[in-house]
Order: structure tokens, then C-alpha cells, then sequence
């Protein structure tokens, strides 16, 4: 009963279906339509299957490449395959279209979408048996044919390009040498690295013998499968739904395949890690066989050894004539020319950005429509004293340069970074004071011990030249920040601009005096170093204040008030100061203080409060105090780390000596020792001569001291000697309560050594145990015949395998007229650079052979007597030939 009315209302359906129009249609077919359209789908995306296999795998060779066609129906198949996906989602949450009766239809609210639904299915359906009758025979026997040339794209290069050209063509150079396969470029952030490959590029695209020439950005947060997939499309590869459905290990294997059957040039630009090209990528490496080439850019320098090249081009900033062709090129001559004035002011703001070509292409675009002077003017002043508000450069310089900032990957080391902006601009920062500010400001850990703490601050100093935020001066023992670094520096502690009280610095700009802090209360750090502030009047309210620093200033006098309210100052610096001869007795307020340096001022004595409330300080400087005599009751600095009292007149007896013994903490010392007794005793103060840095010995005379003994000091760098009397220099191995017996004298640290007008001495020969001598200055010393005595270093067992002065890099003698000889035999100095002779008549012969010295280019003999000159005894004809030239 029930199967005949079903059948009737079948037929009664169909009836009407067949009276309505083409739309009702798309109603009643919907279920009939979807069937079909899945049906069809699935006999579709099995052939598109064998056809891409087949594409893929002709293409594979690398010699073979499909024709658009191909391409076309391919992306077709896919594009529909998502469509057909997304309405049966669509439809699978409005179950109520399913299976209706007509007159449930008729009733039904989803009618309309029922409706919506059925025609884009049976337009979906009519493309799909459109793609099924498509004839590939033509477009994939297509496949079958070479393919065109296509080596690479021609990059854009929009900016104007000025002052690269002889780094380019350097670079291009040593790229076409056949020994170099793989080349880094790098350099701080807007150097002008991305322009330099972009040449590159072009000169390949250009060449004859590549067959590919690939670009990638790869950038800061790379993944090995996004530089996959840009080098496989470059390759002209299938880049769909099959390729990203590949593993990394399989992409790189079809990378490879087709790479390794070409000649490649491969460029990667803004690289920060290294990138594994041959195991995780995919990239054959290049070698002298397969001519192929890599280049790659990146701001770190540690990146291009990881990457193999130890040899990377630098690209450092523009100098002053290069920079102002570009900076004219993008203001342009028409600005220039509105004002007679203009060009002068113009070279200013171009001497602002300091070479660097990021700054000067937008400092030099946003003037190019300024036809004042009064606009330059003011372009001047804000870049002077405060350029982070200069158009253009928080949103397009600074943004740019904080990618090195960002990549710093420990907290500290970004802390580092940030302090070095409390310096003037163009500052040759000494590395040493630095670090000790960073230990100081608890950047780096003091608990770890001095020498460990020190050597964590070298690394993150080579950290931050290797990333290119500090440039290490020729000295090596200075760094400097470029000036735009410097305002990238001041614009984060700024937080980006947002804070800008936290900060003050106002360093080597000619104050007179202290200026106006619009919130004392918030500001964390003050730089008013190298200027010329008289008088501090002030009784500033600074909670927050940890830094103030106010060196090398004109400073007379200080408040008795100023540093009343700054409990938490842990960092002050008065030093060169040579007016200031008094602190206020207020200092005490300082219960957080740590580093407190004084050297090179005029104050007598150190408050008695300062005493009583330090308990915090690690490090105090007074050397070169000229009027300070007494330190007694230093012992109650429990926590001192470190004592500098060198070439002050602080009075360096036994009972200082005894105080500085019980500083269980002390671990450098420096110190002038002008007493007999004192030498004589120095090596009972174990401890303190353990912390021994810097020592000068002065104005001993024969009587009191004939010979003078220099206990072992493992951590003596500087040794002066200078006016005494004795006869002879020894040295002694060091004691300790558990071992009474002496070790071999050992001076391993000791660098530098001068000794003046020490008219007994004979000879030097104990300069055997500081094998690690780089400077030795002799002079003035009548009686002086031998630097190393041959008798004596016979006999000095410990030292009898010694090779002296292997580290030696300038050595001088001057007024040594009885000197008869440096070392018995020719000695190799690997490091030399330099030798100074003046006075030193009975010096017939130097202890070089022809291979004493590695290089000959740089080195020097300086002497300005030809009579000696010529009277040199050479080694043989070959050292006399090769050293010939390097006399000056």
C-alpha cells in the first residue's frame, strides 16, 4: 500500500518538475546532481593524479617543461576540487535540504537556498564533464620539448645607487675567481647590503654560462620548506596541492634532482642563522666541477663563518664624499639651488647620517622639498638633539636597523647593547670600563669571579661587532657605536619613543650646566659626560636613578643635597674631573652604590660617611688623585673587588698593606710602590699581591734596594720601573698556607713593561717568564749590556725552554748605550710589527732572521742614526735584503 503512494508521488513529481522552468529544476535535481558531481569528481581527480605524476616526472629531468595548457587544466581541476568541497560542507550543515517530499519543499523555508544550492551544483557538474572532454594529447606531447631560456629576473633597483661601485666591482670580482664558490656579504642594517646583491643579480642575468639565476628573501624567521617552495617555483616547478603535501626530506630530494643537472647561481638575501643548503634544502653545494655560485647577505658576521666563508665582504658605510653625492642625488638640484645657503646646511644633514645609506636616501628624500633655510635649520637642531623625532625615522630607518637589535637572543646581552648609548657620539668606548659598568649594573654576574665576569663581557662585546651594533676600533681595545645605532639605542629605551623621561643623555654637547628634567622622579639614567658643568646646585628626587654619569666635566663643586634622594644610584662616575677636590659629606645616602670612580680628580680625603654606608661598592677608582694622601679604614669596603690607586698620591706603606689583606673579596689592585720597605715586604702580602694589576716601582735607591724581587703576580699587566738604583731584578715563584714551597715564577698576564733610568742594571733576563710581552720599552739606563743574558738564562732552569718574546708587537730601546745585545740568536716574532733604536751605539747586530718576522709589509725599524743604519751586522745576505726596506 505504502510502495504504491511513494511511486505515485514519484510520478506526480516528476510531472510537475517537467511543467516548471530550468530554476525548479535545480530544486528537484539537487540530491540527483550532487550524486553526480561526486561521481564525476572522483574520476577527474584520478586522471589529474596520473597527469601531474607524469608532468612531474618528465619535468624532473630538468631538461623538459609542460606548456601552459597543461598548467591551465591542472589549476582548473584544482580550483573546483575546493569548490565542490566547500558546498558539501556547506550543505552538510542544513541537513533539512536532504531528502524532502516536494510539498515539504513547497512549505519549507529553505527553499530559497535549496534553490541557491541546486544551481551552483549543476554548474559545478557542466565543469566538471567540460574538464573530463578535454583533449590533452597537444598540450602534454608539449611537455616533450625543451625549455626556453629563462635564467633569472632582472631586479628593480629603484634607489639611486651612488658609492658602490668599488665594492661592487670587488665583489664581483672575487665571486668569478674559481676558487670561491660560496661568498657572504655583511654589514649593519641599512649599509646597503640588499642593493649590492640586487647589482649582482643583473650582472647575472645578464652573464653567459648560467642556467638559473635564483633570488630568496629569506629573512629573520625562516623555514627550510618557504625557501623550498620559492627556489622550486623559481625552478619552474609544480607548486600545488601534490608539492605541499611532500615532507622537507622529499622537497629536498626533487630540489636536488633538478639543481644538481645545473649551472645555478643562487642569492639569499637578509639571512640570521645558518641555513643547512645541502641537507635540509636541497642544494647541491658549488665546487670547481660544477661552476655553480651562492651569495648570500646577512648582518651578522658570525653567520658567515657558520656558513663556511671566513673570508666575507664587508659593506660599511659611505665616506663623507661618497655620502654627499647621494644625499645631493636625492634631495636634487633644484632644492639645492633655491637658497645660496641651502648646499652648506645640506652637507650638515648629510653629515648627520654618517655614511649610512639607508639614512641618507630618507633623510635626503624628506628634504628634498624643503626650500627654506629655516627648514634646514630646524632639520639640523632636531637631528642634533633629538633625531628619533625626524620624519622618517621611527617608521622607516629605525624600524629597519632593530631587526640586529631583535636578533640578540639573551636579555642581557640587549642590556649591553643599549648602555653604550649613554656615550657621545663617535665615542671610542674603552672596552675595560664597559665592563666594569655592566658588572656594576648587574648585567653580567660578579659571583662567578672577576676573570670570568670579564671574559662574559669580551664575548658580548664580540657579539655585538659580529652583529654589526658596535664597530671595534684598530686598537682592539675600544669599540664605537655609529651615531644612527646610537639613536636606535636611545629610541628603545625610550620604548620606542613612548617614555621618553627614563633616559637622559646629553654627552659632549656643551653644557654649562645641569639641565632641566621635565620628571626627575621617573628618570633611570643620566649621561651628562664631556661637557663643561662648573656647579651642581641640584637636590633632585630620583627614586629610580641607578647610572649618573659626569666625567670629564668642569665640575668644582657638588650640592651637599644632590645625592640625598637616589637610593638606588648604583653606578656614579666623577673621574677627570681635575677641579673637583671634594665629595659632600650627603654621599652616604648612596646605600646602593657600587662603582664609584674619582680618578683624575683633585678631592684629599674620602667622606667618613661613605665608609660607614657603602657596604655595596665593588669597585672604587683614585688613581691619578693628586692630592688624596691617606685611604685608612678602606678595610671597611667589605665587598671591594677592585682598588685602583696607581700614580696617585695615596701612600702606599705597610699598614695600607695590611688593610688590604683582610679585603677577602679583592681581586685587582693598582698601585705605586715608592718605599723600600714596602718592596722589600710585598711578596708577605700574599693576597694582595695575588690582585696586583697594574704596578709602578719608583725612586728605590741602591743603598735601600740592590736587588730588587718580584714575587710571582698572575695577574700583572703593567709593569713600570722607573728611577731606581739596583743592580739586579729576580724573580720568586708564589707560596700558599698549604704549599711553602715556591712554583716557578710566572708573570703569564704581564703585556706591557718599561723601564727607565735604572742606571745599575746589567741585564733583563727575567723577562724570560712573561712570555706573553706584547710592549718592552727600555730606556735611559747607561749600565744595561743585555736584554736576555745568555749566561744567566742557562741558568735559569725554569725558564730554559722558553722562547722569549713570541707575542712581542713593538719593542723600543732609547739611550741604552752600553746595550750590546737583545738575544744571543735569531728569534722568530710571529706578532712584531715595530722596532725603535735611538741611542744604542754598542748595538751591533738585531735578532732577526729572514724568517724571523711573517710579514714584512707594515713592519718598521725606526732609527734616525744612518751611521747605525749601516753598521748593522746582518744575519746573512737574505735578512739583510728582506729587512732593507723597512727601515723609516
Amino acid at each position: 500500500m505504502d510502495g504504491g503512494i511513494s511511486k505515485a508521488t514519484e510520478f506526480l513529481v516528476d510531472k510537475i518538475c517537467s511543467c516548471f522552468c530550468l530554476e525548479v529544476n535545480h530544486i528537484c535535481s539537487l540530491d540527483k546532481n550532487l550524486e553526480a558531481l561526486e561521481n564525476n569528481l572522483g574520476i577527474l581527480k584520478a586522471r589529474r593524479d596520473d597527469v601531474s605524476g607524469e608532468v612531474e616526472r618528465v619535468e624532473d629531468t630538468g631538461l623538459l617543461q609542460r606548456l601552459k595548457g597543461v598548467q591551465v587544466w591542472l589549476k582548473a581541476v584544482e580550483t573546483i576540487e575546493k569548490q565542490a568541497l566547500e558546498i558539501k560542507t556547506q550543505m552538510a550543515c542544513t541537513s533539512e535540504l536532504q531528502g524532502l517530499s516536494l510539498f515539504c519543499v513547497v512549505r519549507s523555508k529553505k527553499l530559497v537556498s535549496r534553490f541557491r544550492y541546486g544551481k551552483e551544483v549543476f554548474s559545478m557538474l557542466g565543469d566538471v564533464e567540460e574538464l573530463q572532454k578535454r583533449d590533452l594529447t597537444k598540450d602534454f606531447n608539449a611537455v616533450a620539448v625543451p625549455p626556453m631560456r629563462d635564467v633569472g629576473e632582472q631586479r628593480d633597483l629603484q634607489q639611486i645607487i651612488v658609492g658602490q661601485e668599488t665594492i661592487l666591482e670587488s665583489a664581483w670580482n672575487h665571486l668569478m675567481d674559481e676558487g670561491t664558490q660560496i661568498m657572504g656579504i655583511y654589514g649593519m642594517g641599512g649599509v646597503g647590503k640588499t642593493t649590492l646583491l640586487d647589482q649582482i643579480n643583473n650582472k647575472f642575468c645578464g652573464a653567459n654560462g648560467f642556467d638559473k639565476v635564483i633570488w630568496v628573501v629569506v629573512s629573520k624567521d625562516k623555514r627550510n620548506e618557504k625557501i623550498q617552495d620559492e627556489i622550486a617555483e623559481k625552478l619552474g616547478m609544480s607548486i600545488g596541492e601534490t608539492w605541499n603535501r611532500k615532507t622537507e626530506e622529499q622537497k629536498a630530494s626533487k630540489i636536488k634532482e633538478i639543481m644538481k643537472k645545473k649551472r645555478f647561481v643562487l642569492l639569499l638575501d637578509d639571512i640570521w642563522s645558518k641555513v643547512e643548503l645541502k641537507d635540509h634544502v636541497g642544494v647541491p653545494l658549488p665546487t670547481r666541477e660544477n661552476k655553480c655560485k651562492i651569495v648570500f647577505t646577512t648582518r651578522l658576521r658570525e653567520v658567515c663563518v657558520r656558513m663556511g666563508v671566513l673570508d666575507p665582504i664587508e659593506v660599511g658605510c659611505l665616506d663623507a664624499d661618497k655620502a654627499w653625492d647621494l644625499f645631493k642625488e636625492r634631495v636634487g638640484e633644484n632644492t639645492l639651488r633655491s637658497h645660496r645657503d641651502i648646499p652648506e646646511l645640506a652637507r650638515k644633514v648629510a653629515g648627520k647620517c654618517h655614511g649610512l645609506p639607508l639614512a641618507l636616501n630618507v633623510i635626503g628624500e624628506t628634504m628634498s622639498f624643503q626650500n627654506t633655510i629655516q627648514e634646514w635649520r630646524h632639520a639640523i637642531k632636531t637631528l642634533t638633539s633629538s633625531a628619533a623625532q625626524f620624519s622618517g625615522m621611527d617608521d622607516m630607518i629605525l624600524p629597519i636597523l632593530k631587526y640586529s637589535y631583535d636578533s640578540l637572543k639573551k636579555e642581557h646581552e640587549k642590556k649591553c647593547f643599549l648602555y653604550c648609548s649613554l656615550f657621545p657620539e663617535d665615542f671610542n668606548i674603552r672596552k675595560d670600563t664597559l665592563i666594569e659598568y655592566w658588572i656594576c649594573e648587574g648585567f653580567i654576574q660578579e659571583k662567578q669571579g672577576r676573570e670570568n665576569a670579564f671574559d662574559e663581557g669580551h664575548a658580548i662585546l664580540s657579539t655585538l661587532v659580529r652583529a654589526c651594533l658596535l664597530v671595534e676600533e684598530e686598537s682592539t681595545y675600544k669599540v664605537r657605536m655609529h651615531d644612527v645605532m646610537r639613536e636606535l639605542a636611545l629610541w628603545i629605551e625610550s620604548d620606542l619613543g613612548k617614555h621618553k623621561g627614563r633616559l637622559v643623555v646629553k654627552a659632549g654637547v656643551g653644557l654649562r650646566e645641569i639641565p632641566e628634567v621635565e620628571n626627575w622622579r621617573s628618570l633611570r639614567r643620566l649621561s651628562l659626560m664631556n661637557n663643561e658643568i662648573a656647579h651642581v646646585s641640584e637636590s633632585p628626587d630620583c627614586p629610580e636613578l641607578t647610572t649618573l654619569l659626569l666625567q670629564e666635566n668642569k665640575l668644582a663643586s657638588i650640592s651637599s643635597e644632590f645625592f640625598k634622594r637616589m637610593p638606588r644610584l648604583l653606578v656614579l662616575d666623577l673621574s677627570e674631573n681635575s677641579w673637583f677636590n671634594g665629595l659632600p659629606e650627603k654621599i652616604s645616602e648612596l646605600v646602593a652604590l657600587r662603582y664609584l670612580n674619582l680618578s683624575g680628580s683633585q678631592i684629599e680625603r674620602l667622606p667618613i660617611g661613605l665608609q660607614e654606608s657603602s657596604k655595596m661598592l665593588i669597585y672604587l677608582n683614585l688613581e691619578s688623585t693628586r692630592r688624596l694622601g691617606s685611604i685608612s679604614g678602606i678595610s671597611k669596603f667589605s665587598r671591594l673587588r677592585r682598588l685602583g690607586l696607581w700614580n696617585s698620591t695615596v701612600l702606599i706603606d705597610v699598614s695600607l698593606l695590611k688593610e688590604l689583606q683582610l679585603l677577602k673579596d679583592l681581586e685587582v689592585v693598582t698601585i705605586d710602590i715608592r718605599s723600600s720597605l714596602v718592596a722589600k715586604q710585598l711578596s708577605s702580602f700574599d693576597r694582595v699581591v695575588k690582585c696586583i694589576q697594574m704596578l709602578d716601582i719608583k725612586d728605590l735607591e741602591k743603598e735601600s734596594v740592590e736587588i730588587l724581587t718580584l714575587p710571582t703576580m698572575d695577574k700583572l699587566r703593567y709593569l713600570d720601573i722607573e728611577k731606581c738604583g739596583m743592580t739586579e731584578i729576580k724573580t720568586v715563584g708564589a707560596t700558599s698556607s698549604w704549599n711553602k714551597s715556591p712554583t716557578t715564577p710566572s708573570f703569564l698576564k704581564l703585556s706591557t713593561v718599561s723601564i727607565s733610568k735604572c742606571n745599575g742594571l746589567k741585564d733583563l733576563t727575567w723577562l724570560l717568564f712573561a712570555p706573553n710581552l706584547t710592549i718592552l720599552n727600555v730606556g735611559h739606563s747607561v749600565q744595561l749590556e743585555y736584554i736576555i743574558s745568555e749566561e744567566k738564562a742557562v741558568t735559569e732552569k725554569e725558564a730554559g725552554t722558553n722562547i722569549p718574546f713570541g707575542n712581542l708587537e713593538h719593542f723600543s730601546f732609547y739611550n741604552v748605550p752600553m746595550l750590546k745585545s737583545i738575544y744571543w740568536s735569531c728569534l722568530p716574532f710571529p706578532c712584531l710589527r715595530g722596532i725603535r733604536v735611538a741611542g744604542c751605539s754598542n748595538l751591533k747586530k738585531l735578532p732577526l732572521g729572514s724568517n724571523s718576522v711573517a710579514k714584512v709589509e707594515g713592519f718598521t725599524i725606526q732609527c734616525i742614526e744612518r751611521h747605525w743604519i749601516n753598521g748593522i751586522e746582518w744575519e746573512d745576505e737574505a735578512t739583510k735584503l728582506r729587512f732593507q726596506s723597512s727601515f723609516i
